[in-house]
């Protein structure tokens, strides 16, 4: 039998070996990564609010996406397409998660003509639509952190992030990199523009992620709860 040069037996090792070097340099930040930052807590629950559903609809206990369309949604469907497309669509099959759509008492009907605009047959069984008085309403925003504010109709295009114990999330330093090389000032994400089609997709869908990976660590007790805590919200109170 030929004797197999040693280039080639050399060559065949690195392409053999090289991948495996490659997984474990991954493999650890599987378990190291930096959870979801807490930027808000003490979200106000749901209890004085209607459901267009049969079922009670609270967030606690979920991770939800929460959305004021106004007393006119019908008028925001390009912000509530982008919303069902980018972020429904892609997570609905994640486990306790669903969209919450606050609206004020009276606008059930421009609810159904909105649901009819954005619905192609799909399951929309995690999508709920809740309704309830402007103060009720204004009380449930403030208690979330935000840089926007609701319009007289009570809308606004930024979405935010609630988790299973009611607490905020989202990003207490949004810098992109070359910001940060650049050492310029430090600025927080509260929420989620969803009628910027690339702060959603990218932005959101990436947290999204980071925080269903931190629950699913939490599952299989390999959570490590001392990388980020509520008391990291740091000066943005």
């Amino acid at each position: 039998m030929k004797k197999m040069p040693l280039k080639t037996i050399i060559v065949l090792g690195i392409l053999f070996f090289l991948p495996v070097i490659f997984l474990l340099f991954l493999y650890p930040s599987t378990h190291h990564y930096n959870p979801l930052d807490i930027v808000g807590k003490n979200v106000s629950e749901l209890q004085f609010f209607n459901s267009s559903s049969e079922e009670e609809i609270q967030l606690k206990d979920h991770i939800t996406i929460i959305g004021f369309l106004g007393s006119t949604p019908v008028d925001h469907v390009i912000a509530a397409s982008n919303l069902k497309e980018l972020v429904y669509d892609k997570f609905k099959g994640f486990k306790k998660f669903q969209i919450v759509i606050v609206l004020p008492k009276g606008a059930e009907d421009s609810a159904i003509q909105l649901q009819k605009e954005i619905n192609n047959y799909d399951d929309m069984r995690f999508w709920h639509y809740v309704f309830g008085e402007p103060n009720d309403i204004n009380n449930l925003f403030n208690s979330l952190k935000s840089e926007e504010a609701l319009d007289e109709s009570l809308f606004t295009d930024h979405i935010f992030i609630v988790d299973k114990d009611l607490t905020q999330r989202g990003r207490l330093d949004d810098r992109e990199d070359k910001q940060k090389e650049r050492d310029e000032a430090i600025y927080p994400l509260y929420s989620y523009d969803c009628i910027e089609v690339a702060e959603v997709k990218n932005k959101m869908s990436d947290d999204l992620r980071i925080l269903f990976t931190e629950y699913r660590q939490k599952r299989k007790g390999e959570f490590d709860s001392s990388t980020r805590r509520v008391e990291d919200i740091k000066e943005t109170n």
